[in-house]
């Protein structure tokens, strides 16, 4: 192999496990930061929401455990557990925790490293 070609791997045995769900809070803490992506875990009670916001760069979010309502391109969907949702740059969404759960973001940028 050639020395110029970068092998790595990265693995988390629990990721879930990093956040706990706190009373009447949103946490968020980062997991990852490899190639091409960053990992935030976040934990909402249920009730906690994040506003309408953007990405500088395309998402993917994925319920790890409990159910969260996603609006986002004029459409509002439930996301339970194990469900994955892709959001383009800059697409405006928000997040709101119909029960307490953990929601896994990871931000896809190529010049991430």
């Amino acid at each position: 192999m050639s020395d110029d070609v970068n092998l790595s791997m990265t693995d988390l045995a629990d990721v879930a496990a990093l956040v706990e769900v706190a009373p009447d809070s949103t946490v968020s803490r980062t997991v990852l930061k490899a190639e091409g992506a960053r990992v935030v875990l976040f934990s909402f009670d249920a009730g906690q929401e994040l506003t309408e916001h953007t990405a500088a760069v395309p998402v993917l979010l994925q319920a790890l455990d409990g159910s969260f309502e996603i609006m986002a391109a004029s459409r509002t969907t439930i996301l339970g557990a194990g469900g994955l949702i892709h959001l383009g740059t800059r697409t405006p969404h928000s997040v709101l925790a119909m029960e307490p759960g953990r929601l896994l973001l990871t931000m896809l940028d190529p010049r991430q490293g």
